[in-house]
């Protein structure tokens, strides 16, 4: 068979295996958002962690004692998310889950890019940018608060009532994720009979275990990624390519039938 035609082929199992769903789960990476300009962490050529060391400049340590560099690295990621528009990746991941067969996303994305494209129930578990609490009252604020004078001067975001440097509601290294955010996604994955992963490496600890944990209670794995992950060989499909591509075809195929 030509490479066209095993990618048919794949493409066939992975909407058949769709199509069964009834309690489906999406897990998606950066990998979705860079087809939108949105740069990813690891590539090996363009990931943010080839220029910078995360410890340094994105972990909950540095960020206590040297939060300017933590928003002198975040002004032009920021930048980047605000310019971005959702892509045919995230609309087709919508349209999935209009559609009745995935209940459930899950994201390891800040841009809120899926929101945007009409997804529902989406499950960020590496937190938001669309508040900021003070790192000293523990006030929050939404974002906006801060965010135009932010990104015109660069300047760190103080807390209006105490003047304490407010923190984006972003998981750090070193920071645990939002506990309710991360219940509920690990009881979709127990409970799921599908789960689509979309962009993601699967390299980030805890969420690189929610496929481990779906697979075991027997869902179905599904698999859409440019690189390889440690779960290709426990999936049922692996399509390997642009997810912006891709999804948009497995979409298709679920349709056709």
């Amino acid at each position: 068979m030509s490479g066209v035609d095993v990618e048919a082929a794949l493409l066939a199992q992975a909407a058949q295996i769709v199509r069964q769903a009834r309690r489906g789960v999406i897990l998606t990476g950066a990998g979705v958002s860079t087809p939108s300009g949105i740069p990813d962490f690891r590539s090996e050529n363009s990931g943010l962690w080839q220029k910078h060391n995360p410890m340094e400049v994105a972990s909950l340590a540095a960020f206590r004692h040297h939060p300017d560099r933590f928003f002198a690295w975040m002004r032009p990621l920021l930048q980047d998310m605000l310019r971005a528009e959702p892509n045919p990746a995230h609309y087709a991941l919508a349209a999935l889950q209009q559609a009745g067969y995935f209940s459930t996303l899950i994201t390891q994305n800040i841009d809120g890019l899926h929101q945007r494209a009409g997804s529902v129930r989406v499950l960020e578990v590496h937190g938001s940018l669309e508040t900021a609490t003070c790192t000293m009252c523990y006030q929050t604020y939404p974002s906006e608060t801060f965010l135009e004078a932010y990104l015109a001067t660069g300047a760190v975001p103080h807390c209006p009532a105490c003047g304490g440097v407010l923190k984006p509601n972003v998981v750090l290294f070193g920071e645990q994720l939002p506990w309710q955010t991360w219940e509920a996604a690990e009881e979709a994955a127990r409970t799921c009979d599908v789960m689509l992963i979309a962009g993601s490496s699967l390299e980030v600890m805890p969420v690189a275990r929610l496929p481990v944990e779906a697979a075991r209670h027997g869902a179905a794995i599904v698999i859409v990624n440019q690189t390889p992950t440690y779960m290709d060989e426990r999936a049922d499909v692996v399509l390997r390519g642009d997810v912006a591509s891709l999804l948009p075809a497995l979409l298709e195929q679920v349709n056709a039938s």
